[in-house]
């Protein structure tokens, strides 16, 4: 660039701020804009000052590393609690909803829970209810005893595992004549 050219460059940009200020136009940050940044001024200074003092500086800074290194490491925890709660709330609804049980929703004990099997399973006049044995222990039905015939045995294990809360059903019910099981079929190798 010749000296000319940049002789000229200066002379417009001299007179575009001279006609700036004859018209009474704004320039710089104004007094709004010039107090923010004495304050934040003051603000880094004191920062500065606090953080850099010679006699306690030193311990200062490391307590506000320590400090900031647990924050973050807190909020790392939190979330990740966060995101494990909703995942897990999601999944309990998912099964909760895809759960072909009778929509009954609270957790039941074992007592109850083979009370609750008693009565559907002797709800029908013909089961023998002296001959038949009914456990429960950790949701696991188990199904002792003689009954007449075979559909009534089947039936009887299908109606256990239809049963809410009820996770398994040990079908250990023999005929007459026959010998009791000790173990159902399936835990059998």
């Amino acid at each position: 660039m010749k000296i000319t050219e940049q002789a000229g460059d200066r002379a417009r940009s001299t007179g575009r701020r001279a006609g700036r200020a004859l018209r009474g136009e704004p320039h710089g940050p104004g007094w709004v804009g010039t107090t923010m940044i004495a304050a934040l001024t003051g603000a880094a200074g004191a920062i500065a000052a606090f953080l850099l003092d010679p006699a306690r500086g030193r311990g200062r800074r490391s307590r506000l590393i320590d400090q900031g290194g647990a924050t973050v490491r807190r909020t790392i925890r939190q979330s990740g609690r966060a995101l494990r709660t909703i995942r897990a709330n999601a999944s309990g609804s998912m099964a909760a909803a895809t759960h072909p049980g009778d929509g009954d929703t609270a957790q039941l004990d074992d007592a109850t829970l083979a009370a609750k099997l008693e009565t559907r399973l002797f709800r029908d006049p013909s089961v023998p209810k002296g001959s038949i044995n009914v456990n429960v222990e950790r949701g696991i039905a188990i199904l002792r005893g003689e009954v007449p015939d075979a559909e009534m045995r089947d039936r009887r294990a299908t109606e256990a595992a239809a049963v809410g809360g009820v996770w398994s059903v040990h079908n250990l019910l023999h005929l007459p004549g026959q010998p009791a099981e000790e173990e159902p079929a399936s835990a059998r190798g």
